[in-house]
């Protein structure tokens, strides 16, 4: 294996010199810069990432703590993340919580030491509470959560408003009873879309019945399991309106099993604009989040706060757009 010694003596200078380059410090000329880089890349020399960590007490690396690791909006997320610290010289360590309290302690547990920053989404409001260990200890980004955490930067998605918007849109085709598959009951992002929801229908004179409100938990099994429990009501919907796209998916899916069409029978919409929703049959209406842009606006702040150290605290809100194709008789796009 290659060492700094090799390079710095098959390149005529000092250890010192060899690790300054490395490290992009001063004091080195642009000649010795660059004969130390093409001797480095003449003999495949890489440092050792634990070594040069003790020498500038940064580890290149950042946490990022997911809820899940399955399926596309949490793939889009890091992709988001990927490209931006990627750029700046980083890369990334992953985990999930899965919504636990006891997770997220071994994942903080695990990471500490490892990363010189995280960024954390839980948008469960119980779970969020073991994250304020955290305040001070190192720069930490929040996606999803709640944002009254005023001790981190935190970035939220503009999830009562879209709501509100695509009720709208199924109230002015007419729809009376829609029906609502929400997310998770502890869950800030969930609950936000279900007040949109209940919101708008109160604004349009529509009498809330909870017999249309079912329980999902953002899977797509929960979506097609509440399309079996909507079908047995004695007055079913015409409309049914998911919190994300995963629960619209399988809501589809049911509605096939049971010969029901889309949208001529029942109007389906979702949430998020996961990439697989334009390809769906009918493609799925929905309201769009640019989740990739998510990802890589909680990196650029975290980058941000390794560069600048203390700073105010920064509170962003992503918009949400309506996406109308087919699934609720609308044009494709």
């Amino acid at each position: 294996m290659v060492t700094i010694k090799d390079v710095a003596r098959e390149a005529g200078v000092s250890v010192a010199t060899v690790s300054r380059v490395w490290n992009d410090a001063d004091f080195v000329s642009p000649e010795t810069r660059q004969r130390v880089a093409e001797v480095a890349a003449r003999l495949g020399y890489s440092p050792h990432g634990a070594a040069r960590s003790l020498i500038t007490r940064t580890t290149f690396a950042l946490g990022v703590l997911l809820p899940d690791l399955y399926g596309e909006f949490f793939s889009e997320i890091i992709r988001g993340i990927d490209h931006v610290v990627r750029a700046a010289g980083y890369h990334i360590l992953v985990s999930s919580s899965h919504e636990s309290k006891d997770e997220i302690d071994a994942a903080l547990r695990s990471m500490r030491g490892r990363v010189d920053g995280m960024i954390i989404m839980s948008s469960d409001l119980e779970a969020q509470r073991t994250l304020r260990t955290l305040q001070g200890s190192f720069p930490v980004v929040l996606l999803n959560g709640d944002a009254e955490s005023k001790a981190f930067d935190t970035i939220t998605i503009e999830n009562h408003e879209g709501a509100r918007a695509m009720t709208r849109h199924l109230v002015a085709r007419g729809h009376r009873r829609i029906a609502m598959i929400a997310g998770p009951e502890r869950n800030h992002d969930a609950a936000e879309r279900l007040r949109g929801y209940r919101t708008t229908l109160t604004e349009n004179r529509i009498e809330l019945d909870e017999s249309l409100v079912v329980q999902g938990d953002f899977s797509e099994l929960s979506g097609h399991l509440a399309v079996t429990q909507l079908l047995a009501l004695e007055s079913r919907p015409t409309a049914i309106f998911a919190a994300n796209d995963s629960m619209a998916i399988g809501a589809l899916s049911a509605l096939r099993e049971n010969d029901l069409r889309v949208p001529h029978d029942m109007a389906v919409a979702g949430f998020d604009d996961i990439p697989l929703a334009r390809y769906m049959n009918p493609p799925l209406s929905t309201v769009h989040v640019d989740i990739s842009q998510l990802g890589a606006r909680a990196a650029a702040l975290l980058l941000l706060s390794l560069q600048k150290g203390i700073r105010p605290h920064e509170h962003m809100q992503l918009s949400t757009t309506l996406v109308i194709r087919a699934s609720c008789g609308g044009a494709v796009s």
